[in-house]
């Protein structure tokens, strides 16, 4: 893995010599931050050693290189899922070259599915915790001490004080926001009512395909996250509704303007 990491960043750097300090990845119809990033470059996924390909669509495949709010990022527009067929490995390695460019904290979103019967089509939730139940670790096999530690602390996962600025901020700015445990299962089918009512029952308040398993390689390499997921679609087991991917799409482009700001000012805010 190491050796995968290096030729991917040398790689980036025969490109740049930019130095992120924070990882974005941009989740499911919400790739459109990156037009407020003051871009200094865009490099494809296939020109970057080991990054696999993004097949899914509205994830477009780049990685982009800028400034926003005044502050150095590198942002994925589009990520890897597991049901595309990738490892576990695979779908992370992108955070591990975020790390070795110099990222300190890891902001990603989602789209995802509402079980929580306070929650509305559209809504921003910041995410607070989360239960994973997929079928895979991205950290399972021969650990490399010199990426983390074998047995990662998943004790605050998701950054108390961070999320304590993005609920000030979106306050400031008038966003309404929520507060949720996020649960991944693998997809890439929607999940039955049945499974949906699980989801409720064990604590979650939102239900995706994604996002777990960056956030394990994130905290595993001591990068601090925030995490953000647009609700696009309402998973009451007792008021069953039909769900496609293109519902999903449209629910996220229209509410895609809040999680834009919110990122916007949170990375404005924070001192990193």
């Amino acid at each position: 893995m190491r050796v995968m990491i290096e030729e991917a960043v040398k790689s980036i750097r025969g490109k740049t010599s930019f130095e992120p300090k924070i990882g974005i990845i941009l989740g499911t119809g919400l790739g459109q931050l990156v037009k407020s990033i003051d871009e200094e470059i865009s490099i494809p996924y296939k020109e970057i050693p080991h990054f696999a390909e993004s097949t899914v669509e509205s994830h477009t495949g780049k990685l982009i290189f800028g400034k926003l709010s005044g502050k150095s990022v590198v942002a994925m527009q589009g990520r890897f899922h597991y049901y595309e067929g990738y490892s576990m490995q695979e779908v992370t390695f992108p955070v591990r070259v975020m790390k070795s460019l110099g990222c300190d904290l890891l902001i990603v979103s989602n789209a995802c599915g509402g079980v929580n019967p306070l929650f509305n089509h559209g809504d921003v939730m910041l995410i607070c915790d989360h239960i994973n139940l997929l079928p895979d670790n991205p950290l399972r096999g021969k650990n490399d001490d010199s990426l983390g530690p074998r047995f990662p602390d998943m004790y605050n996962a998701y950054d108390k004080e961070i999320i304590e600025l993005a609920e000030r901020v979106a306050l400031q700015h008038g966003i309404g926001v929520k507060k949720g445990v996020y649960v991944a299962m693998s997809g890439p089918c929607f999940e039955t009512f049945a499974e949906y009512r699980m989801v409720r029952n064990i604590g979650g308040d939102v239900v995706g395909m994604s996002t777990i398993p960056e956030v394990i390689v994130a905290r595993h390499s001591g990068m601090k996250v925030l995490g953000i997921s647009i609700v696009t679609d309402l998973c009451f087991p007792d008021k069953p509704q039909a769900v496609s991917h293109a519902i999903v799409i449209k629910a996220a482009n229209e509410a895609e303007p809040k999680l834009t700001k919110l990122v916007e000012e949170v990375v404005r805010e924070i001192e990193i």
